[in-house]
């Protein structure tokens, strides 16, 4: 029965392939379409007594023939092209032949559908349907023998486009997603993910290696002829170019491979030169040129190690350049202005070039922490400590009450920047002795900026949110005892008979306050009252309480009546009281000023220097006061201003209270280097010598840096206070 069919497939397959050829040269219609249709059927289902499965085996092999014959003739008319013709050919014959073979696919649906499925669910998966048994035909019998050449013309067309010829891409991309395309992979030719083995055999390893050649002569000619700046910008260019050729007519898997030779050959060859030219950069400010190095350095693995070494090393010595021209070590604010000024450069240079990298940002907080704890000024005077000092007089100046204040927001910005420098403080100890002085002082003297102590307290938070609640613990308990102090006052105020002088007092804890009384003094008469009635009153109301009255810390106001204009003085407590004792002598001798008033003769001396200087007194010779000087009040005192603020700090008073700060400081350090040891030893019972070290420094280090040999003492110290023990050569046992 299958023999007497054989002539009819012959003849229908005559008339099929007469058909197919139709299809392939763009000549066929609906009609047509239809009637091949219907002729592929019948080729399928003719058979009886079962041998249709062998018509649809036949049909296939037909059609592979049918392939091979029509490509293999279809080369042979390629021969004559080359370059970009023979790319201009091929993409016409491409985009005809898919076109078709996708009409042929629909013409052979019911093969594709029945006979090719059922064979491929066997594991037949050399069975295509036919689209991709074209597809695969394309690629044995044309594609195959002019790789070679197609490959060669769109090496050459990417060579022509990078020279900055105008180049037709689409024939570059055609022919390399025609490779892509045909990487079908038989197991699975539906697949996302083609195969890629023909696009990286025929195109993609001799692409990066014609990238590799082209862009080791272009760096090279580019170095040479142009300065590094305008390197860096070509090869941003470069890498924009090869992002967007990537993205217009390469496989995406390309990118990796392309960038990474970009990488290799104009990054990491020219490291050194880059590096070279950073410092260069810095010192001109070149914000946009140092941006465009981190970026491309950014890429490369370590690229940027050796810029952080050169950018540490950079700003400390433009720090410690900056602090030679500094002379007045008594000059807080140009200090600290200077210092700010690098601070505020630099970071700049880290957020808007470097990005706010990480590394960029430690190696600035590095080279801040070096110059400003080591420097000209800290040498000179020295001490390591001296900026501490020079930051907490800064902050002093900040928050003094001055003629015409600043605006809050300008006063909280002033103060962010104090605080930024204070990160970098490497003793903190020194700087909160300093600070908590001087803050008693305004407190005391209601000399705070804003009368209501906002910014102080500002301040303080922002110290409390640096080092923690123990570090500012003294410092709140003063606001405390400022704020208890008003409302005793006003109920002295009214416990009794007004007072003949406008009469007030802050009553102060001895152990929260830096107040010591360290000068003899006799209280003038005209206070005493004043004074017996508020010791009277407290002890009344706070029995068991004993006051020391700080006589060097008080001030208070004298209403002049012997010059020609009714003048208020604003004095200290020892200028009111020499003063006054004009009252019932027009001169006196220094020696009776020093009997009458009580005060240390070499303070005198000073106290009077002043007025003499402030022509409020004046003495009989020279203009020097000394021991033997007869004093008289100058009558003819002149001022523009009736209030006049006359009140000036004795130098050897300050001098003595920065010695005092130190020693108290050195006295703190040993007892919280004690503390530290005991609470380690506590947890650990029994501890080495290096690790109890090395945990103590760590412990105390945000604070300030101890020195091993003073560890080493404390140490002993409370070995003999039984603290501690020795066990074996180099451990400590903790003494319950």
């Amino acid at each position: 029965m299958c023999a007497r069919t054989e002539n009819s497939l012959d003849d229908m397959w005559a008339d099929l392939k007469s058909g197919i050829e139709q299809i392939y040269a763009n000549d066929i219609s609906k009609s047509d379409y239809l009637r091949l249709y219907t002729l592929v059927y019948d080729f399928c289902t003719s058979a009886t007594y079962g041998c249709a499965p062998s018509n649809n085996n036949q049909l296939h092999k037909k059609l592979t023939n049918f392939f091979r014959t029509y490509l293999r003739s279809v080369y042979e008319k390629c021969d004559d092209f080359i370059d970009e013709p023979l790319l201009t050919h091929y993409m016409q014959l491409w985009q005809d032949y898919r076109f078709s073979s996708k009409v042929l696919s629909g013409v052979c649906a019911y093969l594709n559908r029945h006979w090719v499925r059922r064979e491929r669910e066997k594991s037949r998966i050399e069975v295509l349907e036919v689209y991709h048994l074209a597809l695969v035909s394309w690629r044995d019998y044309l594609l195959d023998p002019l790789k070679r050449r197609m490959s060669s013309a769109v090496l050459k067309l990417i060579e022509k486009e990078r020279n900055g010829e105008t180049v037709n891409t689409r024939l570059i991309s055609i022919a390399l997603n025609s490779y892509i395309e045909m990487g079908i992979n038989c197991s699975d030719p539906y697949s996302e993910h083609p195969s890629l083995y023909l696009y990286k055999e025929a195109f993609e390893t001799a692409f990066l290696a014609e990238t590799e050649i082209f862009y080791v002569t272009e760096s090279a000619s580019i170095v040479r002829k142009n300065p590094v700046s305008e390197f860096m910008k070509k090869i941003e260019i470069w890498f924009l170019e090869e992002q967007r050729r990537a993205q217009l007519y390469l496989h995406e898997s390309t990118l990796e491979a392309l960038v990474r030779i970009l990488e290799n050959i104009v990054i990491s060859k020219y490291m050194e030169t880059f590096h070279s030219e950073f410092q260069t950069l810095l010192s001109y400010n070149k914000i946009d040129d140092l941006k465009r190095m981190y970026q491309l350095l950014y890429r490369v693995l370590g690229g940027l190690d050796q810029l952080k070494v050169q950018f540490q090393e950079y700003v400390t010595q433009q720090g410690l350049e900056a602090i030679e021209k500094y002379n007045d070590s008594n000059d807080p604010k140009t200090y600290i202005n200077s210092i700010l000024e690098i601070h505020q450069r630099f970071n700049s240079i880290v957020i808007t070039a470097f990005e706010s990298e990480a590394g960029f940002a430690t190696a600035l907080d590095k080279a801040c922490e070096r110059f400003i704890n080591k420097n000209s000024v800290t040498e000179s005077s020295g001490s390591s400590s001296k900026s501490a000092e020079l930051l907490a007089k800064y902050c002093d100046l900040l928050l003094k009450k001055k003629p015409r204040d600043a605006e809050e927001m300008e006063i909280v910005d002033n103060l962010n920047q104090a605080m930024t420098i204070f990160k970098y403080i490497e003793e903190k100890d020194i700087f909160q002795s300093f600070y908590s002085k001087m803050l008693a002082k305004r407190l005391v003297q209601q000399m705070s900026v804003s009368g209501n102590d906002d910014a102080e307290t500002i301040m303080i938070a922002k110290l409390r949110e640096a080092c923690g609640f123990e570090y500012t613990a003294k410092l709140q308990r003063m606001f405390q005892d400022v704020c208890v102090s008003r409302d005793l006052n006003e109920n002295f105020k009214n416990s009794g008979p007004p007072l003949d002088v406008d009469f007030s007092i802050n009553v102060i804890s001895s152990s929260s306050w830096p107040f010591h009384q360290t000068l003899t003094f006799s209280l003038p008469q005209e206070l005493e009252q004043s004074v017996q009635q508020f010791t009277n009153f407290y002890c009344t109301r706070y029995s068991g309480r004993k006051l020391t009255w700080l006589h060097g810390m008080s001030r208070g106001e004298l209403v002049s009546k012997c010059f020609d204009k009714p003048y208020t003085f604003q004095t200290s407590t020892f200028q009111m009281a020499v003063l006054l004792q004009f009252n019932s002598s027009d001169s006196l001798s220094v020696s009776q000023l020093e009997e009458s008033t009580g005060i240390r003769s070499d303070i005198l001396l000073q106290v009077l220097q002043a007025l003499v200087k402030l022509k409020l007194l004046k003495i009989e010779e020279g203009n020097t006061v000394n021991t033997s000087s007869q004093v008289s009040l100058s009558l003819s005192y002149r001022n523009k201003k009736l209030k006049v603020n006359i009140n000036v700090p004795i130098k050897s008073e300050t001098k003595s209270e920065q010695e005092t700060v130190h020693r108290h400081v050195e006295e703190d350090r040993k007892l919280l280097i004690q503390a530290a040891i005991v609470r380690i030893a506590k947890i650990r019972k029994v501890v080495k010598h290096h690790i109890l070290l090395s945990e103590v420094l760590n412990q105390l280090s945000q604070r300030f840096n101890p020195k091993i040999p003073v560890i080493k003492k404390c140490i002993d110290i409370l070995i003999e206070k039984e603290y501690l023990k020795r066990v074996e050569k180099d451990s400590y046992c903790y003494v319950a």
